[in-house]
């Protein structure tokens, strides 16, 4: 399962760590925009497979985040 932004930004910090076992609704990236802090989340429970950016990153709407087994 591919995990988008519903926003552009940037991302402010990576929360989860490629391997983790995610919960639904578990935190992968913080991204900041607009000098708010918005959380990512996995949409289901799996695997973080991938992560497709990097902290600093800037991101836009519809951007591959990570992947989830």
């Amino acid at each position: 399962m591919q995990v988008k932004s519903e926003i552009a930004g940037s991302v402010w910090k990576i929360v989860a760590e490629t391997g983790a076992d995610m919960a639904a609704d578990d935190v992968i990236v913080i991204l900041e925009s607009m000098k708010m802090e918005i959380p990512v989340i996995a949409p289901k429970a799996g695997k973080l497979m991938q992560l497709h950016i990097a902290e600093g990153d800037m991101i836009a709407e519809g951007q591959l985040i990570a992947t989830l087994e």
